[in-house]
């Protein structure tokens, strides 16, 4: 009676009362409140739950206690630098051999025709194929102690891997050739490594190794092809004292003169990889398999807790294989048991490849992301559609910074399931690398396309990766932090005013994935590995609050464009300077940009007679500012640039005309003239942006 009293005192219903109350409302009014409660129950338990980081994010690398400003990875419980993964897989050898066993000899390596599904070869078929062919090549007379360079010069393809694994079975080493380094680069390397056998994918290649080799003396006694070829090869072949054979004869000869595999040992020899370079000959990066193995494992460190790889994944292969980014990434893929599907061979088929593969795993490069995000807002042809694609993209950026990754909200099914869908839709795992990457176009895919998308920083030297992103650190314009199986340090870069005790510097790497150094080039590899066994990259960086690594600047002004090429801007200049209405000139790159673009200072003596006899008079600074002569100029300076050999993406696409010469007094030049690029660059910032946004127009 007591608390009925108090109930009635405080004016709160009794549950009869409550449920006397619910009875009396209209049925409309019952089911609105069934329906929010269904709402709410649904949201609460299918609501998006962030994903849980593997470290605290706020400070992703630490200082190594005396080690020169240098930082390591949190995820490592102490100094010591992580070498291995997995007890049982220490070299590329093993790796293949433990995939082997955890995918129960399940499908491996699969390639298809046009308009055809993918056909597979399992484990167990690619482990015997490998065999016979390392068979033939030790029956021919290569071997670990003498003739064991092999070049391989094909697209990405099933017989590419299945080689490179012959290679590993009975430690050889492969040796990539790609046609981008140009017929006398070519020669070049099959001179530097001694190769005597090359492994081509069809028989344009071979003709190209023979026009490399032909006139000289030279290494190679083997050509070895994946596809059909004529007779007239054979008889070319033998003119150089070459043996022409298809891969079918090799793997007949090795199956009838089989050998016992003699694995590798982590410290030995894997592959030479060369480098492109900017000027002169490519350089050839000895890498190990601890190198190749060290780099898999810190990928798989990072990845670990929410997106590790199993037999059931799927990579598509499309990067060249001669590049260190898409072999660590199938290194990845082939110790966990999974699948390597690989593209037509034509670019331009890439999407038809992803829709039938369906993969999990999508390694990516900058120039294919800002193609993808052009197309996605291309499409937005509405103000509405464009409207519905910002409100979308700003609702699933917030859920990424928030550590949500996801994409079955309803933004996706209303705006982004076509385009997750253009992928297969099964991908859960992009990484990019290779150069940098757009903030802008980064965040926006990451919304986008919904999975797990990382972004790497390194170079050849350090067999792929040095830095990544931590999963859950989903903010743009960082390389993250160091990688498990390496420290960095920033090196003082004195006459750039970048200091390591303010956290900028060159950056410089070390640990178990750094490489060996040049192919007999000790003066080269003294260069970029000093004494103390540090890397030094040349590319310059400044540490963030957070622990993570962002690319600023390039020591020796050597820089990337965004497909890749390596630039080297002064050689440029002097080359185009040989132009006789050109005084001087600032190329720029923008590492975000696909081409370059210029300021040109006319020489003021020479403009004047120069634009008469195109019929145009005027003042130098009225001449400056004409349209019709600065295409002129720029006719002028690309037919320059063709005559001394400069290669299509060498070449500036726009330029500004300048009227005013750079100096020491206004702070451009060096007091020995030289040009202060950084200096230009924020000068001519206006009109660098003018130019590019006129090219993408």
């Amino acid at each position: 009676m007591q608390a009925q009293e108090v109930l009635r005192h405080l004016r709160i219903p009794e549950l009869g009362d409550f449920r006397q109350y619910v009875r009396s409302l209209p049925s409309n009014a019952l089911m609105g409140i069934g329906a929010f409660a269904a709402i709410t129950t649904y949201w609460y338990t299918t609501r998006p739950k962030a994903l849980k980081p593997p470290c605290d994010l706020t400070m992703q690398s630490v200082e190594i206690l005396d080690g020169e400003y240098a930082r390591r990875s949190v995820l490592n419980d102490s100094d010591k630098y992580m070498t291995y993964y997995y007890e049982d897989a220490r070299t590329m050898y093993e790796v293949f051999q433990r995939g082997l066993r955890v995918s129960n000899d399940g499908p491996c390596l699969g390639s298809r025709k046009p308009n055809q599904p993918y056909e597979w070869q399992t484990y167990k078929e690619v482990a015997d194929r490998a065999e016979c062919i390392g068979s033939a090549l030790l029956h021919r007379g290569h071997s670990q102690a003498g003739d064991k360079f092999i070049g391989i010069f094909a697209q990405n393809r099933p017989e590419w891997t299945i080689s490179e694994l012959a290679c590993y079975t009975y430690s050889l080493v492969a040796v990539p050739l790609y046609d981008t380094l140009g017929t006398e680069a070519i020669g070049y390397i099959i001179d530097k490594a001694s190769i005597s056998t090359v492994i081509c994918d069809v028989a344009d290649k071979a003709r190209l190794v023979l026009d490399c080799i032909s006139g000289k003396g030279h290494t190679v006694n083997t050509i070895i092809l994946m596809e059909a070829f004529d007779s007239d090869l054979v008889t070319r072949g033998q003119k150089c004292g070459v043996e022409i054979l298809s891969l079918k004869e090799i793997e007949a000869l090795g199956k009838a003169n089989h050998q016992k595999p003699v694995p590798p040992k982590p410290e030995d020899l894997a592959l030479i990889c060369f480098t492109s370079g900017t000027t002169g000959n490519p350089k050839g990066a000895m890498l190990t398999h601890g190198n190749v193995i060290s780099n898999t494992a810190a990928f798989i460190r990072i990845t670990e807790v929410h997106c590790m790889l199993s037999l059931h994944d799927t990579h598509i292969s499309y990067l060249p294989l001669a590049h260190m980014l898409e072999r660590v990434v199938e290194g990845v893929i082939l110790i966990h048991g999974a699948r390597i599907g690989y593209f037509q061979g034509d670019i331009r088929l890439l999407m038809d490849d992803l829709k039938a593969l369906k993969p999990t795993v999508f390694p990516v490069v900058p120039r294919l992301l800002n193609r993808m995000f052009d197309k996605i807002f291309s499409q937005a042809n509405t103000p509405l559609k464009r409207w519905l694609l910002d409100l979308a993209s700003r609702r699933k950026e917030a859920e990424l910074k928030s550590g949500v990754v996801r994409k079955d909200s309803i933004w996706d099914k209303l705006i982004f399931k076509k385009v997750q869908a253009s992928l297969g839709g099964r991908v859960r795992l992009m990484i990019t690398g290779a150069a940098p990457v757009s903030p802008t176009v980064l965040t926006f895919l990451r919304a986008a396309l919904g999975c797990q998308f990382y972004e790497g920083y390194g170079q050849t030297e350090c067999t792929a990766g040095c830095s990544m992103t931590m999963p859950g650190d989903w903010t743009a314009g960082h390389v993250g932090a160091p990688l498990p199986c390496n420290s960095i340090k920033l090196v003082d870069v004195a006459e750039m005013n970048y200091l390591a005790a303010n956290g900028e510097g060159e950056v410089c790497v070390k640990g178990p994935n750094v490489f060996q150094g040049y192919l007999k080039d000790p003066e080269k590899t003294a260069e970029a590995i000093d004494q103390d066994g540090w890397l030094h990259t040349g590319d310059v960086a400044k540490w963030l609050p957070n622990g993570t690594l962002k690319i600023i600047d390039r020591k020796k002004h050597i820089f990337k464009l965004a497909q890749g090429e390596y630039i080297a801007p002064e050689k440029i200049e002097n080359i185009y300077i040989r132009g006789d209405v050109v005084a001087q000139i600032f190329v720029h790159g923008d590492s975000l940009q696909a081409c370059l673009v210029g300021i040109v200072v006319p020489d003021p003596d020479f403009l004047p007679g120069w634009a008469k006899k195109r019929g145009i008079e005027g003042s130098y600074s009225e001449l400056c500012k004409n349209k019709d002569i600065k295409n002129s100029i720029l006719e002028d300076i690309l037919m320059v640039g063709k005559e001394a050999g400069l290669k299509s993406f060498e070449q500036v696409k726009e330029i500004a005309l300048h009227p005013e010469m750079f100096s020491v007094q206004n702070g451009l030049l060096t007091p020995t003239l030289k040009a202060k690029r950084t200096e230009l660059r924020n000068h001519f910032r206006e009109q660098i942006d003018a130019l590019y946004a006129k090219i993408t127009i």
